[in-house]
């Protein structure tokens, strides 16, 4: 599979883990092959394009971008890392800007394609930092730093099986979006 590397834009072949890879290695490559995925559908798009909608929903891609990037470096803050959120998440006060009406989805349109691009680059490689940091010290089974009102927290392998999720239905949306924008389909660049 091709996919474009978050930092260059440059193609890159995807390496497949082997058929009787180790469970950490295989869920972290079904979540950079989402990744990828989700790169190839919003990429290398203008602000039209990343803000076109199809009717009747109002999603576009440049808020599935500006979403998947506050998803990512929640996911770091809140279960990796244990750290408060970097900018420009930090100052919005989501308690007030919950919801499909949330802050992230309505002020995407008011972001530049390149503004968009990095801010997702930027909370893919802070994530990847963090979890290669928790798999190195101590795998899966380990608990993430959150903890609910119940008192219970979700192991490392609950927290990628999430954000794989996240990721499952958003390249859905994606696709759709994209295939609109500009008749791109398919799961995976051509070679």
């Amino acid at each position: 599979m091709l996919a474009m590397t978050e930092e260059t834009g440059a193609e890159t072949q995807l390496r497949e883990p082997s058929m009787t890879a180790g469970e950490a290695e295989v869920v972290l490559f079904a979540l950079e092959r989402s990744r990828a995925v989700f790169a190839w559908k919003c990429g290398g798009l203008d602000a039209a394009g990343l803000n076109k909608q199809h009717p009747p929903s109002e999603l576009t891609l440049a808020k599935l971008l500006k979403h998947i990037a506050l998803i990512e470096d929640n996911y770091t803050a809140v279960y990796l890392s244990g750290q408060p959120m970097n900018e420009p998440w930090r100052s919005v006060d989501f308690d007030h800007e919950a919801g499909w009406d949330g802050w992230e989805w309505r002020t995407a349109a008011d972001d530049s394609p390149e503004e968009l691009y990095a801010l997702w680059n930027s909370a893919v490689k802070r994530s990847r930092d963090a979890m290669a940091k928790v798999l190195a010290d101590g795998g899966l089974d380990q608990p993430s730093k959150f903890t609910s009102s119940s008192g219970e927290s979700p192991n490392i392998r609950r927290v990628l099986a999430d954000l794989n999720e996240e990721y499952a239905r958003h390249v859905g949306h994606a696709d759709l979006l994209r295939e609109a924008v500009d008749g791109l389909v398919g799961e995976a660049q051509p070679r």
